[in-house]
């Protein structure tokens, strides 16, 4: 192991930081997707209550935007696990979060 790699616990609690954060952030966008949902359960016209699709579409780029971003950075960095979990739980999020949109 090199002196300049950060130590396998260095990496789990960064990854147990950022995990956090990132379910927040999953939990505000699938409650956003939510909320569109119920409210076009109120449209007079179901073909024109499209907001739930659009709310989830939006919240999945930014779900994949953020797990490119953060997990290829951690990993390019040379934070493994970080860059892993980083991927896994975003990218998990977004699935998540498009399936709500789906009915699913």
């Amino acid at each position: 192991m090199n002196s300049g790699e950060p130590s396998t616990g260095q990496q789990i609690g960064v990854s147990l930081a950022l995990v956090v954060i990132d379910f927040m952030l999953i939990a505000w966008m699938a409650f956003g997707v939510g909320m569109e949902a119920w409210a076009d359960g109120y449209e007079s016209d179901s073909a024109s209550a499209t907001g739930a699709a659009s709310a989830a579409s939006q919240a999945a780029w930014v779900l994949v935007g953020g797990a490119v971003l953060t997990g290829g950075g951690l990993l390019a960095l040379g934070w493994r696990i970080p860059g892993v979990v980083q991927l896994v739980v975003l990218f998990g999020g977004a699935v998540l979060v498009s399936s709500l949109a789906a009915g699913g």
